[in-house]
């Protein structure tokens, strides 16, 4: 499961939903079922079986957190190791978004990033009307693609509820280990001067935005300590493979999540 995945269920538990959680391994069922969720085993790239999990389910609101990064960080071949991911943020959205709308869902809230795929001019500071970057790195063409191509159509999915949430480069338990052990290793690109800033987002803090973004009755800006979540049915399509918390989640409809940015550099 997803490192975002093993937040975002308990919370959702927590706050009354009733969750049904998907994943491509059947060995990954009683975990999910210890975090609270009814699970489904799924393929999100077959079309018939994703329509089919999500009738069962009859959910209100559909949570799109479908990845496949797994298997390993492999920063000089980017698209390669986004690939399964890349069919997941096209195919997989599109199986999901036509399941979702058979099924009579009325909110539909998806996963996407802020960091590498923003233009690459103007202050260092993006906000939601900084347009992506037209002529990204030929290893990152297929991934911003799929990027663009998930942020086109959910918010398009009318009359469903269409919200695109761009993540920080998260940290925290589960989620930053890989970044840390490129970090220990030195195989962490430095590029130019290495004063490239990133924008990071702890964990369990994305996972409480996407959380209010299920619950919340209308699309709206996030804010810290918003409204309570309404209860009630989603499906939380979730399959896939430290330092100190600081939270200030802001965004919305298609909108970023994240902490202002700080500096990293690899060590020489």
């Amino acid at each position: 499961m997803s490192a975002i995945g093993q937040q975002l269920l308990p919370q959702l538990v927590a706050q009354g939903h009733q969750v049904t959680a998907s994943t491509r391994n059947p060995a990954k069922a009683a975990r999910l079922r210890e975090l609270g969720a009814e699970p489904v085993v799924v393929d999100g790239l077959d079309a018939m079986a994703v329509g089919e999990a999500v009738a069962r389910a009859e959910p209100e609101a559909v949570v799109h957190q479908m990845t496949s990064l797994a298997g390993g960080s492999d920063l000089r071949h980017f698209d390669r190791m986004f690939a399964v991911t890349n069919q997941l943020r096209t195919q997989g959205t599109d199986h999901l978004l036509a399941a979702a709308a058979a099924a009579g869902v009325r909110r539909f809230i998806a996963q996407s990033y802020t960091g590498w795929p923003n233009i690459r001019e103007g202050g260092p500071v993006k906000t939601e009307d900084d347009p992506l970057d037209p002529h990204p790195p030929a290893a990152q063409r297929q991934s911003l693609a799929a990027i663009r191509h998930l942020e086109r159509v959910v918010p398009a999915a009318a009359p469903m509820q269409g919200i695109v949430l761009r993540y920080g480069s998260f940290y925290g338990p589960g989620a930053s280990e890989a970044f840390v052990d490129l970090v220990r290793k030195r195989r962490l690109p430095v590029i130019g001067d290495g004063a490239g800033v990133w924008s990071f987002l702890h964990i369990r803090d994305a996972a409480a935005a996407t959380g209010r973004r299920a619950g919340a009755r209308r699309a709206g800006r996030l804010q810290r300590g918003g409204r309570r979540a309404s209860q009630g049915r989603g499906m939380a399509a979730v399959p896939g493979a430290g330092g100190r918390r600081r939270s200030r989640p802001a965004g919305y409809r298609c909108g970023s999540v994240g902490w202002p940015p700080g500096r990293w550099r690899s060590p020489r």
